[in-house]
């Protein structure tokens, strides 16, 4: 959904707005991903953690793109 929305935003926003909400987006499920394999349930809240950051840098910059 992110990339469908960002695919229209301004040329100038190429390298800005739009690659780093892009970033965060792909960031989510990754760093989610990636906790679940790992050995413990600390490691795995740790990139919880990192994934709820993304989720609220994503959450801005939606915020931002809509002003």
């Amino acid at each position: 959904m992110v990339y469908k929305i960002t695919a229209s935003f301004p040329d100038e926003e190429k390298y800005g707005l739009r690659a780093q909400m892009r970033r965060a987006a792909v960031s989510i499920p990754s760093n989610i991903a990636e906790g679940h394999l790992r050995k413990t349930a600390k490691d795995f809240r740790q990139f919880l953690s990192i994934a709820r950051g993304s989720c609220a840098e994503l959450e801005t910059q939606i915020i931002i793109a809509h002003k």
